[in-house]
């Protein structure tokens, strides 16, 4: 994981967000004292802050079957414990998918997971529920569902929210438009507090608004567009918040290349 921070450090990074497995598999492996010991003293040196650890993209809290959910809830359990051991502020949760069932009933069984969770430990690390793309089973695309499931969740493990930029498009929050920029923001507010809005992973979106379909691409070259980043990395209400990319990655140049498109919105900000 240390190896992260210095590719953080070489592309002129002050936040990095990481996995720490492959996020497609269940395999944590074990995390080695050297290992540890580096991350955090790269962390300090660097100047890094905060460092958002990404969990595996099977966890499903809000699966109907004991099996996966019991699984899931260990893997939210030993992501927490590693962010711990390396001195990351926060890991960011997808909750799951409905698979064909009510997506009510899918969050409250997510809550209940996420309870049990909190009743089993405590964790300096924060947990950060991140907002989908309004695909099937998706049951937390909207900002409200967000908010439904920390409000019902033990004080302590939640931390906050992140929005996916990409993700609210898809669900239909037209942040290409200065309205549905503002009207993220406003819903935002509304349900969680801009307090509660830890990240943002900035990603622009291959589909239309509110297609309901998550495909990531390169800041200013999907639907979202250049000049709506522009304007919506300087609202005064997204200023200071850690902003992470998704985007796609072929080579390191596209990193470096989309890294150098945001930093240039913040230079000549057309508001």
């Amino acid at each position: 994981m240390d190896k992260g921070l210095e590719r953080a450090k070489h592309l002129g990074c002050t936040t990095v967000q990481m996995f720490s497995h492959n996020p497609r598999g269940w395999a944590l492996g074990k995390r080695q004292p050297e290992e540890i010991a580096q991350f955090r003293a790269l962390k300090r040196v660097y100047d890094i802050h905060p460092a958002f650890i990404h969990t595996s993209y099977l966890i499903n809290l809000a699966s109907a079957r004991p099996d996966l959910s019991e699984r899931s809830m260990a893997m939210v359990e030993e992501e927490l414990c590693i962010a711990d051991q390396v001195g990351a502020e926060y890991v960011v949760l997808h909750t799951g998918s409905a698979s064909g069932d009510d997506p009510a009933v899918a969050r409250k069984r997510a809550v209940m997971a996420l309870k049990r969770i909190a009743e089993k430990s405590f964790w300096n690390a924060g947990l950060l529920l991140e907002n989908t793309a309004g695909e099937r089973g998706d049951i937390t695309s909207r900002v409200h569902e967000l908010a439904e499931i920390m409000e019902q969740v033990t004080p302590g493990l939640i931390a906050g929210i992140c929005i996916d930029t990409c993700h609210a498009f898809a669900a239909g929050y037209d942040i290409s438009t200065e309205e549905g920029a503002g009207g993220l923001a406003a819903e935002i507010r509304r349900y969680c507090g801009r307090n509660m809005l830890k990240l943002v992973h900035l990603n622009d979106s291959k589909k239309p608004a509110g297609a309901g379909v998550d495909r990531h691409e390169h800041i200013g070259k999907g639907a979202i567009g250049d000049k709506s980043f522009r304007r919506f990395v300087n609202l005064p209400f997204f200023t200071g918040i850690p902003l992470v990319l998704e985007t796609p990655k072929i080579s390191d140049d596209d990193d470096r290349r989309n890294l150098e498109t945001v930093r240039g919105y913040f230079k000549k900000a057309e508001i």
